[in-house]
């Protein structure tokens, strides 16, 4: 019986123990110093060696203006540890608050010359004083640190504070020379430099780092500055920046050119497609391995048919892409591209339907399949086959259901019933997207259920709504010119809608695909004047810029609307390039 007393004891003293640290700094944490200070005196005087209480306490007496107590048990704490000479900088701060700078000179110069007898206290000085916010002497700590001991490394904690201290181009500098003494640093660095740099290539900042990766190239060249410049343009989505400093390291380091594909492949994907082509082009001429080659050769592919390269010259390729290499496992990326071509710009989607059917009787794993089923209830979408379409697109959504594939699947059943104007069936599935993986379907998902929403209030028949999602079919189906007229009835039969904005901005874009850009200009102006705090009020001011620069030559208005999306719409997704293409123009008009 004493023997279970005793263990009862032993638990309940234990768990005492463990809870004095937590409420003491629960304490700290809420701001009641007093009632911390008084457990972590306790636990300095039952662990002197444990330094955490005593800077909690330190701390605690700082808040409370207790500067009698500080200087007392740092004294004592220096004559049991004489090694903890941080403490100094502790004692110099007490004294800084009492406004006795020189007092505090004096114990902040112990403190610098303990480093002298002790380099390895480097850290904890320089933290110490890092801590209380004392960051020209941590500075100074920190570098005295690395030139008494070569072997540390302490510019990761120098350039933070430039960075605290807002010396960006010092903050640049040291992380470069992180860098220097260990390439291994370079993912580091990029993660503290891009808090401070954007796409704005002309930003300070930007332009701050590109000069000092220059001058570091001129003198020392390395493999790192040239991947930081490349790193630093493809921020700025300046590709064929990029693409120049990685030739550099490739002439250097021929075993790989995954950084050309990805560059390649982002180019592509935002529409910079004669860097795109200048890419792809490259690693043809530079590898002779199949599968980086069939990529390559897919990507100039679709280059050719974003880019209104002809018809026939584009099927030439194909057929010699077969040819070489044959309707095999191998090619079956190029297989479902050409399935698109056939029906998308050759209009002949019976033929796409069946090089599809036949590529899916190729011996290839579960992805692939999910990817030529996909491909395959686009075309049928096309061909106006909603049901077999639905039955593909479940197939994968059901087979795939945890990946990306999957949901993708499942936004394009939502949209396809949204097509057949079944918004109810359309909306339980966009439901179940908002919370994707994948931002980019959540965001689409998001659209379209907006999209349903806004424009079914006050029409239960819905009949504005279905005209609508016709238009937006044979839009999908390039038949662009019974698009427009289908918005056009919208636009005469239902003045004032909600959908009303939402045909003006669908016609505009589908007036600039005809090049009809006048007709264009008017609808972006139409939309705005309606209202001008609309949803799509950013894009037409966005597109209207765009138009006047790329189409209509007109720099001014151009200027005008890229300005007004800085000035009006702050938090839009164009500000950055709107920014960007402002000053471009303003300044040509300076020089």
């Amino acid at each position: 019986m004493r023997n279970i007393i005793f263990i009862f004891l032993c638990v309940i003293s234990l768990q005492i123990y463990a809870q004095e640290p937590q409420l003491a700094f629960q304490y700290f944490r809420n701001g009641e110093y007093e009632k911390a200070a008084s457990i972590y005196k306790t636990l300095h005087e039952k662990h002197s060696y444990n330094t955490t209480y005593l800077n909690y306490l330190i701390d605690c007496y700082h808040q409370l203006e207790n500067f009698e107590d500080i200087n007392i048990i740092i004294n004592k704490q220096l004559k049991t540890f004489t090694n903890q000479e941080y403490l100094y900088v502790e004692l110099g701060y007490s004294y800084q608050l009492q406004h006795k700078k020189e007092k505090a000179d004096e114990f902040y110069q112990k403190a610098l010359k303990s480093i002298e007898k002790n380099p390895n206290s480097s850290y904890l000085v320089g933290k110490t004083f890092q801590d209380n916010h004392l960051l020209d002497y941590a500075i100074l700590v920190y570098k005295k640190g690395m030139q008494l001991n070569p072997t540390t490394n302490y510019n990761f904690q120098i350039a933070f504070i430039y960075g605290e201290k807002g010396e960006i181009k010092n903050m640049f500098s040291t992380y470069l020379d992180l860098i220097l003494s260990g390439e291994n640093y370079i993912s580091t660095a990029k993660n503290y430099i891009g808090k401070f740099i954007s796409e704005d290539p002309v930003n300070n900042y930007n332009v701050s780092l590109k000069r000092l990766l220059l001058k570091r190239l001129q003198n020392n060249p390395q493999n790192s500055w040239n991947e930081l410049l490349s790193w630093l343009f493809m921020q700025q989505k300046e590709y064929n920046k990029a693409f120049v400093q990685e030739k550099a390291l490739f002439k250097r380091n021929s075993s790989n050119l995954k950084n050309i594909i990805d560059i390649g492949k982002i180019s592509f994907n935002d529409k910079a497609y004669q860097n795109s082509k200048n890419c792809f082009n490259y690693i043809l001429e530079n590898t002779n391995h199949l599968e980086t080659k069939l990529v390559a050769k897919l990507y100039l592919l679709e280059i050719d048919m974003k880019t209104n390269t002809s018809i026939d010259a584009i099927d030439f390729k194909f057929q010699e892409i077969f040819n070489q290499y044959g309707k095999s496992v191998n090619t079956v990326n190029i297989q479902a591209i050409y399935a698109e071509f056939l029906a998308f710009k050759k209009n002949d989607s019976k033929a796409a339907i069946a090089v599809l059917k036949k590529a899916l009787k190729l011996p290839i794993n579960q992805f692939q399949k999910g990817h030529l089923k996909t491909k395959l209830a686009d075309i049928l979408v096309f061909a106006n086959k909603f049901s077999s379409a639905l039955i593909y697109y479940t197939q994968v959504q059901n087979n795939l259901k945890n990946y990306t594939i999957g949901q993708t699947a499942r936004f394009k059943i939502a949209q396809t019933s949204y097509f057949k104007g079944d918004f109810k069936w359309a909306q339980s599935q966009l439901k179940v997207l908002k919370n994707s993986t994948s931002q980019l379907i959540a965001n689409d998902a998001l659209d379209l259920n907006l999209l349903i929403t806004d424009n079914a209030v006050n029409d239960s028949l819905k009949i504005a709504l279905k005209t609508y999602a016709i238009a937006d079919l044979l839009s999908y189906q390039n038949k662009n010119n019974q698009a427009i007229d289908t918005l056009q009835v919208i636009l005469n039969t239902y003045k004032g809608h909600p959908i009303e904005d939402e045909a003006l901005f669908k016609q505009a874009q589908l007036f600039e695909k005809t090049s009809q850009y006048i007709n264009a200009e008017n609808n972006y102006l139409q939309l705005i004047k309606i209202d001008k705090d609309d949803i799509l009020a950013d894009d037409a001011h966005y597109y209207l810029a765009e138009l006047y620069l790329y189409k209509l030559n007109n720099i001014e208005k151009a200027k005008e609307y890229y300005q007004k999306i800085i000035f009006e719409y702050p938090s839009s997704i164009y500000l950055v390039d709107a920014r960007k293409k402002f000053r471009k123009l303003r300044d040509n008009d300076i020089n």
